[in-house]
C-alpha cells in the first residue's frame, strides 16, 4: 500500500545525505534532512579497500540516520551506496556492518542508474519544456551526464572522476599552482573526451549542474558578483586563477574571495578543475544550479514503486523487446508461475506478496531472453545478461537475485542449492518457474484445473490428474525427473495422481 511518508538515504563518496518528504495527493513534500561529511572516498586505500577511520565515520553517521529512521517500514526507505562503494574490495564486509546499522538493506547502483536517478530528482525540480537539457553532477568519485527530454533522460553516462578523488590525487593537502591544475585538467579531460561526440550529437538548450560541487562554485561566483546566477565559464576561469595565486582554495578567504565553505575547501580543487574541463570539452558558457540531487530523484522513483508505477516493469519490457521474446509464451509461463505461486505463498502481508510475485514476474517475462544469443544452454545466458546489462531502476543486488532465479528455471538445482535457503520464498518462487516452464514446453495453454499444489511443512505437494497424465507421458516423466532433482537438493516434491 502507498506510504505517507518515504525517505532517502544517498551514501556518497564525499557526503551521506538523509532526506525524508511526506506524500501529498501523489507529490512530495520535504519534511527533514541531514548531511554528513564522512569523505568515504577519501578513505580508500591504494588497495581498494575502506580504511577502518573512513568506516568509522561512516558508520557513526548512519547511527544518526538510524534514529530518524526508526519506525519507518522497509519499503519506505530506500538506501544507496555509489562509486566509492562500487569500486571498494571491502565493500561486502562494510554494506553488511552498515546494514545492520541502520537496519535497512543497501543497494551499490551502477554509473548509470546514479546518472538516472540524479536527472529524475533535477527534473522533477523544474518546470516543463519542450527541449533537452543536460545534467551534469559531480560527486566525490565519479561525475555523471545526462541528456533528458521533460521526465525522461534519452543518454546517460558515469565517468570516474569526482571532487575528492582528483583533490586527493592532484592537490594533496590543497596545494594549489598551474602545474597540477593543468594535470588535473588533463585527466579530466581524457574522461570527458569519451562521451564528448556522442552528447554533442543528441544536443541540448540547457544545462544544469547538481550537487555539492556545483552549488559550491555557484555560491562563490554569486557572493563576488562575478554572476548573478548559477555557474559561467569567465567565472570559472577567474576561480581557477584566483585560486592558483592564493595556492590553494584555504588562502582564498584572506585573499578576499568570499563564499568559501570550510567542509568545501579540501575538495573544491577537484571539483572545480573536473568542472572548468567539463565547459571546455561540451563548450558550454553557462550553467545553472539545480537545487535537488540523486536523493531527491531515489525518492521519486521509490514513490512510484509504493504507487505500483515501477520504472523496472518499463525495464523488463524494453529488455524483452530488444531480445525478440516470444511474448505469448513468456505470458502463459508467468500466469501459471503466478497462479502456482499465490497457491502456496505463505505471505501474510500484502505488500511483501506483492513484491515476491512482481519479482517472479520478471523472472518469466525475461526467461528466454538467452534463446536470442543461442538455443543451447540458454537460461545460462538469459541469466549472465541480465545479471550484467544496464537495467535502470535495479541495482546489483536485485540484478544478482533475479539472474538466480532464471539460471534455476531449467537443469540441476545443485547450482542455486547455496541460494534455496536465502528466504522463506525463493525455493517457492523456483519451484513455480520451473513448474510453468516444464509444463509450458509444447508452448500450448495449460488448463491449471488438473493441477492442485500445496505445501506441507515446508515440502510441495503437486497432485495431477491421472487421466491427464497417461495421455502425456513425456510430462510425466519429466515431474518424476524433477522429483528427483528436488530431492537432491534436501527438499522433498510428492506427485499424488488424482482420480
Amino acid at each position: 500500500m502507498p506510504h505517507h511518508t518515504l525517505a532517502a538515504v544517498d551514501l556518497g563518496s564525499n557526503s551521506f545525505h538523509l532526506q525524508i518528504s511526506r506524500v501529498v495527493n501523489g507529490q512530495l513534500y520535504p519534511l527533514d534532512a541531514l548531511k554528513e561529511t564522512v569523505r568515504l572516498g577519501a578513505g580508500i586505500t591504494a588497495e581498494k579497500s575502506i580504511n577502518p577511520v573512513a568506516a568509522e565515520r561512516a558508520f557513526a553517521a548512519l547511527r544518526l540516520f538510524a534514529e530518524r529512521l526508526r519506525g519507518l517500514p522497509k519499503d519506505a526507505v530506500r538506501v544507496v551506496g555509489t562509486n566509492a562503494l562500487r569500486v571498494a574490495k571491502n565493500a561486502g564486509a562494510f554494506v553488511k556492518e552498515a546494514e545492520t546499522i541502520l537496519g535497512y538493506p543497501i543497494e551499490i547502483i551502477a554509473g548509470r542508474e546514479e546518472a538516472r536517478l540524479i536527472y529524475i530528482g533535477v527534473a522533477n525540480s523544474l518546470p516543463p519544456s519542450n527541449h533537452q537539457r543536460l545534467v551534469v553532477d559531480i560527486g566525490g568519485g565519479s561525475t555523471e551526464f545526462i541528456i533528458g527530454h521533460r521526465l525522461k533522460p534519452k543518454a546517460a553516462e558515469s565517468l570516474y572522476m569526482g571532487c575528492v578523488s582528483y583533490s586527493e590525487r592532484h592537490f594533496p593537502g590543497g596545494a594549489m599552482d598551474k602545474r597540477s591544475f593543468r594535470e588535473a585538467q588533463l585527466a579530466a579531460r581524457k574522461e570527458v573526451e569519451q562521451i564528448a561526440a556522442r552528447f554533442h550529437k543528441e544536443g541540448w538548450k540547457e544545462a544544469y549542474g547538481s550537487s555539492g560541487t556545483a552549488k559550491a562554485l555557484g555560491i562563490i561566483l554569486n557572493e563576488n558578483g562575478i554572476t548573478t546566477e548559477g555557474i559561467s565559464l569567465e567565472g570559472l576561469e577567474w576561480l581557477r586563477d584566483k585560486a592558483i595565486k592564493a595556492g590553494g582554495f584555504k588562502s582564498l578567504e584572506t585573499a578576499g574571495v568570499k563564499g568559501v565553505k570550510g567542509d568545501r575547501v579540501p575538495v573544491l580543487p577537484g571539483g572545480l578543475a573536473i568542472m572548468l574541463t567539463i565547459f571546455e570539452e561540451l563548450h558550454l558558457m553557462r550553467m545553472s544550479v539545480a537545487d535537488t540531487a540523486l536523493r531527491d530523484g531515489v525518492l521519486h522513483d521509490l514513490l512510484g514503486r509504493t504507487h505500483h508505477e515501477d520504472i523496472r516493469d518499463a525495464t523488463v519490457e524494453a529488455m524483452s523487446k530488444r531480445y525478440h521474446v516470444d511474448q505469448t509464451q513468456a505470458t502463459r509461463v508467468k500466469q501459471l508461475a503466478l497462479e502456482f505461486f499465490e497457491r502456496i505463498d505463505e505471505s501474510a502481508d500484502t505488500e511483501i506478496a506483492f513484491q515476491r510475485r512482481q519479482k517472479l514476474a520478471w523472472a518469466c517475462r525475461l526467461h528466454e531472453i538467452g534463446i536470442d544469443i543461442a538455443q543451447a544452454g540458454f537460461h545460462k545466458h538469459s541469466a549472465y545478461v541480465i545479471a550484467n546489462a544496464d537495467m535502470p531502476g535495479f541495482s546489483k543486488r536485485e540484478q544478482a537475485a533475479l539472474a538466480t532465479l532464471t539460471l534455476a528455471q531449467r537443469g540441476k538445482l545443485s547450482k542455486v542449492a547455496g541460494d534455496l535457503p536465502r528466504e522463506a520464498s525463493f525455493a517457492a518462487k523456483v519451484f513455480c518457474l520451473r513448474l510453468a516452464v516444464l509444463l509450458s514446453r509444447s508452448r500450448r495453454n495449460v488448463d491449471t484445473k488438473r493441477f492442485g499444489l500445496a505445501k506441507v511443512n515446508g515440502d510441495f505437494r503437486l497432485s495431477v490428474d491421472a487421466a491427464w497424465l497417461e495421455t502425456n507421458s513425456l510430462t510425466d516423466y519429466e515431474l518424476r525427473q524433477e522429483a528427483e532433482e528436488w530431492a537432491s537438493v534436501g527438499m522433498r516434491l510428492e506427485i499424488v495422481p488424482t482420480v
